[in-house]
């Protein structure tokens, strides 16, 4: 499906949905001209005009505005200010749907009370050629996706490693001082692509030619925190300005004479695919940080304070209608989601009744699908989003879309499974997801099971060690049906509070002097469980936090937004052998038959003299694909390995079949058929076997 509204800015400039309609909304358009400060030359202002058939669209043929054929254009729609704690004056704005915005041109501020520098939009960025405009960036570039690999070469959802992997990167100076920077679609694309460096952080290790970094350590999805264009000078990203275009950070790595977001991020999608990764994207739905419809048409598309009107349908999260449930804004402003209107419908085209803020939402995820080809999403505060209805209408075009897009490629069955919706909502309600509103959440209760259990401990309203164990390697015992519908993990990009740190934080505050081995640990629980993991970068080497608020934690302000990533951190031995390990682990995790199924069977508990050793099967029973998972969370050992009674037995040990041999993953080695079952164990330590 193609938006109507696309269409129809193939040949016009067309601003959807304005307040104030006398005067006229205008196009403000010229040339960016490079110089201290950059400006705006030959500008030019035209009258857009009020369609005959729809009273809040408006449109002016391109033709008509005195181009240049071949040319790029910088533009602004300027309106009348609608938003009530402002003086109503004209103001610029940004195009709503711009697929390409340029902030070294922003909008002059207005004079008048209750501005400031926040107002000041940054130009659309479009390209006229033979009567079309051409979305584009700055220098004109496109980028584009040919030759991709069949869509069912992809991996399927149940074999999924994903690795969430934020914008903002560090690294140690020659004089050991940290410098944080923006981490550029293209320093991304070195992760992945051996024939590419990196921009910003090009003298990384792991970003050097001839290295595949993702590709070594073997996860099989990407999800890049927001790459939607934000007002914020790249934090984490949680703060969506412009909904269409691509991060104009992103796009602009300090050897650049000008940004190209559209181009690289295609590149950064075409590398990713290449080589059988999937693409997630991280929309931020529920608020925006300074939308251009705060001015153009702030009624219709926000509700700027929800405790001021409790009644109001759009002031409470989905949590419940009481004053612990006001939705959040975290410092942006919050769509609304329940509240409709007459008018033209951007998708279809034709008059009816709709939510405009969904169908921008909607008209947003067809630009996304259609022209970067992602093939996975994940909501953010899916809570604050707050309408089930809308997350529904969401999850359901993503999903036809995906499979009108596979049907056109690949013949027979495979698009299913090749795609996934999954939301943030850390209470879990898992009726979103039974009454089929999602495909999947976060499942953020593994991640407080499994760091209870690394520390000794039952989990918070857990009976016994045991019960936090199994509920950790089993999402079903927590009411998932299939193990594709839980994303776990041992670390998110959300570290501010108790028992959220990095995970090397994490043992630091508890008193923990084996990290290396508690780690290790965690990973062999993550990527055994039945679920779909996903590994924070920096926690596959035990990457730490590096800034804290004055009490020494990590908090809102300082450190959860901002802390970055450090892949100096790889040239500590100590954290490269952690990645090793990991790697090893993934490659299983992203190959086996039995790893991919639900079926576990805790085949041996043993908790007799201040043991904490469980054992679990994976697989089909029947099957000759099997992973037996033998965990020590205890200072239990059986001593020297070369003494002739360090063994541990482990009873109902599966049977081989014939021409079978067990090997243990983590340290590559064939298991002798006399030790089987009962080789030496060691404190908080875990071996994983598969048959092969």
């Amino acid at each position: 499906m193609n938006p109507d509204i696309f269409a129809q800015k193939d040949k016009n400039f067309v601003l959807w949905r304005e307040a104030s309609h006398n005067p006229p909304p205008t196009l403000v358009i010229g040339q960016l001209q490079l110089g201290a400060p950059v400006v705006c030359v030959g500008e030019q202002r035209c009258d857009l005009r009020q369609s005959a058939e729809f009273p809040d669209l408006w449109l002016i043929p391109a033709d008509n505005c005195n181009l240049a054929d071949g040319h790029v254009y910088h533009y602004w729609f300027e309106v009348a200010d609608s938003h009530p704690q402002r003086s109503g004056q004209r103001i610029r704005v940004t195009d709503p749907m711009a697929f390409t915005v340029d902030w070294r041109l922003l909008a002059p501020r207005p004079n008048g009370p209750g501005y400031s520098d926040d107002e000041r939009y940054p130009a659309a960025v479009a390209k006229y050629s033979q009567g079309r405009l051409i979305p584009c960036d700055a220098g004109g570039e496109t980028g584009e996706l040919q030759d991709e690999p069949p869509l069912v070469t992809l991996p399927p959802n149940n074999r999924l490693v994903i690795y969430e992997l934020p914008t903002a990167w560090t690294r140690l100076a020659s004089a050991g001082e940290r410098e944080i920077g923006v981490g550029t679609f293209r320093d991304v694309v070195a992760l992945i692509d051996p024939d590419e460096g990196g921009a910003n952080f090009s003298d990384l290790e792991v970003t050097q030619l001839g290295r595949s970094y993702l590709t070594e350590l073997g996860v099989n999805a990407i999800e890049l925190l927001p790459p939607a264009d934000s007002f914020y000078a790249r934090q984490w990203g949680y703060g969506t300005t412009n909904f269409f275009a691509p991060d104009f950070d992103l796009g602009f790595p300090e050897d650049y004479t000008w940004p190209t977001p559209n181009r690289d991020l295609r590149a950064l999608i075409a590398a990713s695919h290449a080589r059988g990764l999937r693409f997630f994207v991280d929309v931020v739905m529920a608020f925006a940080r300074t939308n251009a419809y705060l001015a153009a048409e702030t009624n219709d598309f926000f509700i700027l304070d929800p405790w001021s009107n409790p009644s109001d349908p759009d002031a409470h999260n989905s949590r419940g209608k009481d004053d612990n449930n006001v939705r959040n804004g975290f410092g942006s402003t919050l769509f609304r989601y329940a509240a409709f209107v007459n008018g033209y419908d951007p998708l279809s085209g034709q008059l009816r009744s709709f939510s405009p803020a969904r169908q921008l939402m909607k008209a947003s995820l067809l630009h996304w699908m259609n022209d970067f080809h992602i093939d996975g999403i994940r909501m953010d505060s899916v809570e604050n989003v707050s309408n089930w209805d809308f997350i529904q209408e969401y999850k359901d075009l993503a999903r036809d879309t995906w499979r009108q897009r596979f049907a056109a490629q690949s013949a027979g069955d495979g698009a299913d499974e090749r795609f996934m919706v999954v939301g943030e909502e850390l209470q879990e309600p898992l009726d979103i997801l039974r009454q089929q509103r999602l495909d999947g959440l976060w499942h953020e209760h593994f991640k407080k099971y499994i760091r209870a259990a690394l520390l000794g401990q039952n989990a918070d309203g857990e009976p016994s060690f045991e019960r936090t164990v199994r509920k950790a390697i089993d999402c079903r015992q927590c009411g998932f049906s299939d193990g594709s519908q839980a994303v776990i993990y041992l670390t998110s990009h959300d570290v501010e509070g108790f028992r959220n740190e990095r995970l090397f934080n994490f043992f630091l505050n508890n008193g923990v002097v084996d990290a290396e081995k508690r780690i290790k640990l965690g990973f062999a629980c993550l990527l055994t469980a039945v679920g779909v993991p996903m590994i924070l970068a920096g926690d596959e080497f035990a990457d730490q936090h590096d800034l804290f608020d004055q009490k020494g934690n990590v908090s809102q302000q300082s450190g959860k937004q901002v802390d970055p990533v450090n892949f100096s951190r790889l040239g500590d031995e100590w954290r490269r052998r952690i990645k090793e390990y990991v790697a090893r682990l993934i490659k299983c995790r992203t190959t086996s038959d039995a790893l991919a199924v639900n079926d576990t069977d805790f085949i041996h508990v043993d908790f007799n003299e201040g043991k904490r050793v469980l054992a679990w099967r994976r697989g089909r029973p029947d099957s000759d694909s099997i992973v037996v998972i033998v965990a020590n969370f205890s200072d239990f050992g059986t001593g020297d390995p070369s003494s002739p009674g360090a063994e541990y037995r482990v009873h109902n040990w599966p049977a081989t079949p014939p021409g079978k041999q067990w090997r243990e993953i983590t340290q590559e080695r064939n298991v002798p058929p006399e030790w089987v079952g009962r080789e030496p164990i060691f404190p908080w330590e875990a071996k994983v076997y598969a048959l092969v």
